[in-house]
This record gives structure tokens, C-alpha cells and sequence, in this order.
């Protein structure tokens, strides 16, 4: 690819990148948390799991489980529990559990601000720590839920299926100082109008320069 190419495909991004910031102006992390151990636990319940569950079941989870130590400490069979209406939950507890005391034996309790450090954590893929990272610490991390994949690949942004190659295209695509905000974008374009498998084209303020607008699948 010449570098005029890469230049104009950058642009035409930009472009669309910023209607659809003006149109989801208020698009946010939807997880409430209180610090980022209260955030990396509901990252790893969102897994298959809506937002709005888990914001209903974190209140009570963190009142009970008030820090890394708690959770570490807590009875397995009663952490499954309490988190059982998010789905996958002994898979769940058992990751937050092991994330809990990996962080009180090699990082002081403290969860680490670097991509490779909070990958290292039991149960944390690059999506759980990106939401971290650019959330918790105002890093640059570029998350790659099911919603982004879908309308990246729409907006023809990757044609990639693996998480981790989509978001290697985006951060190539998108300068850094993007790559939080847009996952927050792109995800809440999924949630109101870029839907699977039915897109709302015709109300779609990017459908004109979209590649595939009508397109009807799940990706």
C-alpha cells in the first residue's frame, strides 16, 4: 500500500470516526466501578454477560468483597454465587479469584497499568485489559468487543475475524489518542443502530460511505 493510500484511508476513517463521535456524544464505559480492581472484575463478568447484569450485580458484590484481599480470600463456592446471574460464573470466580491473589502476590495488591503485566493476570485477555488500561488509567487501549467487530468490519476498517488482528488494523488505522473513545463509540453504534444482524441503515448517519450498508448478517 502506498503511503498517499494509507494517508487517504486514514482521512476517510477520521471522517466517519467523527460523525459518529457527534452522534454518540455520550458514549461512556457503561461499567460502574469505583477503582480499577472494582473495573477489571466487572470487565471479566461482562464476558457473555450485559452491562446492565453486571452493573446489577457489582453493588452488592463490592459491599461484600470490598478489596483485592476480600476477594482473594473469599469462599470460591459463595463468590459463584453471587456473581451466578452473569453466566459462566465458576469459570468467572475461579479467574477473578486467581487474578485477586496474582495481584497480591507479584503487584502489592495494585493492578498494573501495562498491557503485558494485565495480560499476565489469570482470566484477563487483551480486551479486558485495554478496557483498563485506556478506562482506569486514561491509556491509550483499543477494545475489541463483538460490536466493534461488526461495524469495523462494515465500515470496512478490517476484514480480519480474529480480535487480535482487528485490533491491530485499528490502531494502525486510527491515531492513539482515538482508540479508547472509539471503542466506546463503535459500541454504542451497536447497541442503537448498527445491529446484528439487522443494521438500521436508514438511520445510520455513516450508511452513505459505508461499504456494506444493508448488509444482513452477524458480523
Amino acid at each position: 500500500m502506498s503511503l498517499s493510500t494509507a494517508a487517504s484511508r486514514r482521512a476517510a476513517a477520521l471522517v466517519v470516526l467523527s460523525v459518529l463521535e457527534t452522534t454518540h456524544a455520550d458514549a461512556h464505559c457503561a461499567l460502574h466501578h469505583a477503582d480499577p480492581w472494582q473495573l477489571l472484575v466487572a470487565t471479566m463478568l461482562s464476558a457473555q454477560c450485559t452491562d446492565e447484569r453486571v452493573n446489577q450485580v457489582t453493588p452488592a458484590l463490592f459491599a461484600r468483597y470490598p478489596d483485592v484481599a476480600a476477594f482473594a480470600e473469599a469462599d470460591l463456592g459463595e463468590l459463584e454465587e453471587a456473581i451466578r446471574s452473569t453466566g459462566f460464573f465458576r469459570n468467572k470466580a475461579r479467574s477473578i479469584q486467581a487474578a485477586a491473589r496474582v495481584l497480591l502476590t507479584d503487584f502489592a495488591g495494585r493492578v498494573p497499568t501495562s498491557l503485558e503485566q494485565l495480560v499476565s493476570l489469570p482470566g484477563v485477555g487483551r480486551k479486558t485489559a485495554n478496557v483498563v488500561l485506556g478506562v482506569a488509567f486514561g491509556q491509550a487501549g483499543m477494545v475489541v468487543d463483538t460490536h466493534v467487530k461488526r461495524i469495523a468490519f462494515r465500515l470496512g476498517w478490517t476484514a480480519e475475524q480474529d480480535p487480535e488482528k482487528i485490533e491491530r488494523d485499528l490502531r494502525w488505522l486510527l491515531p492513539a489518542e482515538k482508540w479508547t473513545q472509539t471503542g466506546h463509540v463503535l459500541i454504542f453504534h451497536g447497541r442503537r443502530i448498527c445491529k446484528a444482524p439487522t443494521p438500521q441503515c436508514s438511520h445510520c448517519p455513516v450508511s452513505k460511505p459505508c461499504p456494506r450498508r444493508g448488509v444482513v448478517n452477524s458480523r
